[in-house]
C-alpha cells in the first residue's frame, strides 16, 4: 500500500483502540446494545464530538441528533463540501463494527487531513448520524432521512417502540428538539459529495479475498407489522378442531414468507421475520394474539413492492382459513437506490492507486448514504466482514481491514476534493 499506510491516524492499533472506546458504551450483555435515541447513543455522539475537538474541529448536534464537524479548506477554496461518516446506534446485542467503523474512519480521515501536507480546497465534514437502525422504532436511517427531507416532525409522533414511546418523545428525553427537525435539513448546494465506509455485512469480499468493496446499488426495504388475533383458551379444555390459535396461524405465515423469498426469481429478494410476540404467553393457554414483523429487501423496487404485497396476501389467506383476524400494517418503505457512478469510479481508482483490489457489489443492507444520495453524489466503500456476520456479537473485521478501508476513504476524499 502507498505511503498512506504510514499516516499515524490510519494505524490499525489506533483504529482498534477507538473502536473499543465506542464498544464500551453499551447496555450489559453480549455484544453492543446502544439503541436509537437513548442515553448511550447520545454518549457515543458526545465521544465523537470530543475526539473531533481534540483535533481542533468543532462539532454541533442538530435537532435530529446528528453530530457534525467541519474542517475548513486550507487552499484556494472551491464550492461544495466533501462529507463522510456513518451511525453510532446499534441493534440489541449487535456488534461493535456496524456503523461505528464508518465513524471511526471519519475520525481517522479528519486527523490525517488536518495534519497532512496535501491541500484541501473544500470543507470536509464528518458526520455521526442518529438512529440509523430500525430496531427500536421500525423505520431505519432516521437521522439521514431527516436531513434529506424524507421524515418530518409529524412522522416522529407516529413512530413508536414496543413500549408505546414515540420517537418524538424519545428525542425529547435525550434533550433534542423533534419539533424543529426541519431545521436539520441539508441544502444540496452546500455539498459536493458524500462517502461512507461500512462493513460489508455479507461474505462476497471474504470469499473472493478482496480487501475493498465499492457499492453500486443499495437494496430497498419494506417493513411490515402483522397482527393475528384468535381466541385465548384452555389448552386442555379446547378440542383441536375448535381452536382459533393465533400462533399456529403465525407459524404458517412465517414459513410462507420464507417460501416466497426462496421461490423468487431474483436472488436479491430477501424476506425475514425478525420479531414475534405471543400473548398471553403461558404454557396452559392457547395463544390468542401474535404480532410479528417482516422485512422485505430487494434491489428492484417493483419486485420489492410485489413481494411485500404477496406477504400481506399470504397472511390474509392463512388467517381466513384458520378463523383468526389479521391486520397488516406497513411500518416503513424505502426504495432501492443506485449510487453515484462518479463517486464509485473515484473510490475504485483510489483503491487501485493504493494497491488494493476492489470489487463492485450491491448492498443488501440499508445505509445512511442511501438517503443522502438523494441530495448529492454519494458512495459507499465496504471492508470485509468475517463470516458475513452482522447484527450479532460475532460481527468482526480486522484492524488491518479497517485501516485499508480508511486509507481508501481518505484517498477518495482527496480525489473528490480536487475534482471540478
Amino acid at each position: 500500500m502507498s505511503t498512506l499506510a504510514t499516516v499515524p491516524a490510519l494505524q490499525p492499533a489506533r483504529l482498534e483502540e477507538t473502536l473499543r472506546r465506542f464498544a464500551a458504551l453499551s447496555e450489559p450483555g453480549p455484544g453492543v446494545s446502544r439503541l436509537a435515541y437513548t442515553r448511550l447513543e447520545r454518549q457515543a455522539h458526545d465521544l465523537f464530538a470530543s475526539l473531533l475537538a481534540e483535533l481542533g474541529i468543532a462539532a454541533y448536534t442538530d435537532a435530529a441528533g446528528n453530530t457534525i464537524g467541519e474542517l475548513a479548506p486550507d487552499a484556494e477554496p472551491r464550492p461544495g463540501a466533501i462529507g463522510t461518516g456513518s451511525h453510532l446506534d446499534s441493534v440489541p446485542h449487535g456488534g461493535a463494527y456496524d456503523g461505528t467503523v464508518g465513524v471511526v474512519a471519519a475520525l481517522a480521515v479528519a486527523a490525517a487531513a488536518s495534519a497532512g501536507p496535501r491541500p484541501r480546497h473544500r470543507p470536509w465534514r464528518f458526520v455521526a448520524f442518529a438512529a440509523e437502525e430500525g430496531a427500536r422504532f421500525g423505520q431505519a436511517c432516521n437521522g439521514s432521512r431527516i436531513v434529506a427531507g424524507l421524515t418530518g416532525a409529524a412522522d416522529l409522533r407516529q413512530l413508536t417502540d414496543r413500549t408505546g414511546t414515540t420517537m418524538a418523545a424519545a428525542m425529547t428525553e435525550c434533550g433534542l428538539a423533534p419539533e424543529r427537525v426541519e431545521t436539520a435539513r441539508w441544502d444540496p448546494r452546500d455539498w459536493r459529495a458524500f462517502v461512507e465506509l461500512h462493513v460489508e455485512q455479507g461474505t462476497v469480499l471474504e470469499h473472493r479475498r478482496v480487501p475493498v468493496g465499492v457499492v453500486d446499488t443499495v437494496s430497498g426495504s419494506t417493513r411490515l407489522r402483522v397482527c393475528l388475533t384468535g381466541v385465548a383458551s384452555h389448552t386442555g379444555g379446547t378440542p383441536m378442531d375448535n381452536r382459533r390459535d393465533a400462533l399456529a396461524a403465525a407459524a404458517e405465515c412465517v414459513l410462507d414468507c420464507e417460501r416466497l423469498a426462496v421461490a423468487a426469481t431474483d436472488v436479491n429478494t430477501r424476506i425475514t421475520v425478525g420479531a414475534l410476540t405471543v400473548e398471553p404467553g403461558a404454557i396452559t393457554i392457547i395463544p390468542g394474539r401474535v404480532v410479528f414483523t417482516v422485512d422485505v429487501r430487494e434491489t428492484d423496487y417493483g419486485r420489492q413492492r410485489a413481494a411485500a404485497h404477496a406477504v400481506g396476501q399470504r397472511c390474509r389467506t392463512v388467517a381466513a382459513r384458520r378463523g383468526v383476524d389479521v391486520e397488516v400494517e406497513e411500518l416503513a418503505d424505502t426504495p432501492p437506490v443506485s449510487l453515484s457512478r462518479e463517486v464509485a469510479a473515484v473510490a475504485h481508482a483510489a483503491a487501485t492507486a493504493l494497491g488494493l483490489p476492489a470489487e463492485v457489489l450491491a448492498s443488501g443492507a440499508s445505509h445512511d448514504t442511501q438517503q443522502i444520495s438523494r441530495l448529492m453524489p454519494a458512495g459507499i466503500v465496504f471492508v470485509p466482514s468475517r463470516g458475513g456476520l452482522s447484527h450479532s456479537p460475532g460481527e468482526f473485521s480486522t484492524a488491518d481491514q479497517v485501516a485499508a478501508g480508511a486509507a481508501v476513504l481518505l484517498e477518495t476524499m482527496y480525489r473528490l476534493d480536487a475534482t471540478a
